[in-house]
Formats: C-alpha cells, sequence, structure tokens
C-alpha cells in the first residue's frame, strides 16, 4: 500500500467485503467479475482482488468467534479520522471502530444516523483506485428511508458542498448524485426529496461494479451459486444497464454497463 488517500479527501476511496467463508467469495467474484487475487499486507486472511493487476477490493472473513452476514463496506477518504469521527458523533451517528492503525494508514468503521454503516480512510489507501475500468467500483449507493435527511449527513461531514469541494450535489431522477470531477461517485436514493421517510427501507449502501455485459454477469452469478435481487434492466436515466445481485454467501451488491 502506498499513501494516495489524501489526494481525494471526502470522495469514495475503498470497498471491502465481510465474508463467512473467504475461498467461496473468492471463487465467485473471479467467475463473475474475473477478478484474480493476492494476499493483502495490512491484515492476515484478507484477499486484495485485482484486474488488469489494479487493485479493485478487499475480502476478508470476520475475527475468531465473530459471525456476520456477508455485506460491502465503503470507504471514505479524509485527511483527518479524528476530524470525521467528531463530525459523525454530533450529527447522531456512531462511530463503532476505531479511529485505529491500519498498515501505514488509519480506519473507523461508523453508522449513519439511520444505521447505514461505512467507513473512512486516513492516509495510506491505494492511489488512483480506478472506478472507470471493467470490473471496478462504479460508484456506491446509498439506499436509506430519507434521502434528504442522509444527503444532509454526509454532506456536512465530508464537505461535499463546501467551495473548496471538488465534488458536486445535484438532484436528479429521484436520487441525490455527488459528483466528483464530473464523475458519479455517490447516488442517495430512498424516495423523493419531498416526500415523507420510508420506514420499510433498510438503510445500507451498496457498490455498483462495471461490467461490460449485465445479462452474462447475471448469468455467471447464477451459475456460481448467486441470485438475483433485481433483474436487468434500464436505469432511470436510460443511459446504462444494471442489476441487483446477490453473492453466493449473500452479500449484496450491483452491476451495470455505466
Amino acid at each position: 500500500m502506498t499513501a494516495g488517500g489524501h489526494e481525494r479527501p471526502c470522495t469514495p476511496c475503498w470497498v471491502s467485503l465481510t465474508t463467512p467463508s473467504l475461498r467461496e467469495t473468492r471463487d465467485f467474484y473471479s467467475a463473475v467479475l474475473g477478478w484474480t487475487w493476492r494476499p493483502g499486507e495490512a491484515a492476515e486472511g484478507l484477499l486484495i482482488a485485482l484486474s488488469g493487476g489494479d487493485p479493485m477490493a478487499s475480502i476478508g472473513e470476520p475475527g475468531s468467534g465473530l459471525r456476520a452476514a456477508a455485506h460491502w463496506t465503503p470507504f471514505f477518504a479524509t485527511s483527518s479520522a479524528d476530524d470525521i469521527a467528531a463530525r459523525i458523533r454530533e450529527r447522531g451517528g456512531t462511530v463503532g471502530v476505531g479511529p485505529l492503525s491500519f498498515g501505514t494508514g488509519r480506519i473507523a468503521l461508523a453508522s449513519d444516523a439511520h444505521g447505514a454503516v461505512f467507513g473512512f480512510w486516513e492516509g495510506a489507501v491505494f492511489p488512483g483506485w480506478p472506478r472507470d475500468q471493467a470490473s471496478a467500483p462504479a460508484w456506491l449507493e446509498l439506499r436509506t428511508r430519507d434521502t434528504f435527511a442522509a444527503a444532509v449527513f454526509y454532506g456536512e461531514i465530508f464537505g461535499w458542498t463546501t467551495e473548496d469541494s471538488a465534488c458536486t450535489v445535484e438532484y436528479e431522477d429521484g436520487e441525490v448524485v455527488v459528483r466528483e470531477a464530473g464523475r458519479r461517485a455517490v447516488a442517495i436514493r430512498g424516495g423523493a426529496v419531498e416526500t415523507a421517510p420510508d420506514p420499510q427501507v433498510r438503510p445500507r449502501w451498496c457498490v455498483h461494479f462495471h461490467v461490460a455485459d449485465v445479462d452474462a454477469a447475471v448469468t455467471a452469478a447464477r451459475a456460481a451459486g448467486g441470485s438475483v435481487d433485481v433483474a436487468p434492466s434500464a436505469s432511470p436515466s436510460g443511459t446504462r444497464r444494471e442489476a441487483a445481485l446477490r453473492d453466493s454467501v449473500g452479500g449484496w451488491f450491483s452491476v451495470t454497463t455505466g
């Protein structure tokens, strides 16, 4: 790992999957996204997913004696983990783990005011983490009960609307969309901003991965023991095709052509 997390402060910088079966999960994503693997340097038992030699994501099992359902966790870059932790607590969120040393950086895990789990990472992150090539994370999406409240929460924590931010925030097609240098980085969805919060929504983050062919990815996922939550369809804007899937151990993610 090399320093680089501070290069895009308060924007997505990494995704990690916690899984009850490292081997099964590795085989699934190799079959569906074509990933290869190498051991992680920062923690024992961690695997780093590679596509074309570039790091895409990490997967690991819960600590000894712990049980946890498979889930993807997004991480956001920061120059000060302590500052982000303080902002989260001030705004009704919870910092559950850290900040603590990880490799040559510092990481923490938190949940927002509605319970969606995310992380933030100070210092040593893979530089130039790609989001624009085959099998790379395309963007992160938050499914939440209250789009407006969530947008305010994360916007204030990460400073997305400040004058020196590299991000722009727009409302389009029923979503709050955060763009980094013009590229879609984060979407927050949970019903129209003007509507009341939806108590039926389970707040959580989803990772969208680039694929060349959504239907082929769905077929590969089924063959590898996964399932389809939302069948392939056009996005609300009609600019991409996407599908929501579960991997063979229940991890929820999406594939998209754009």
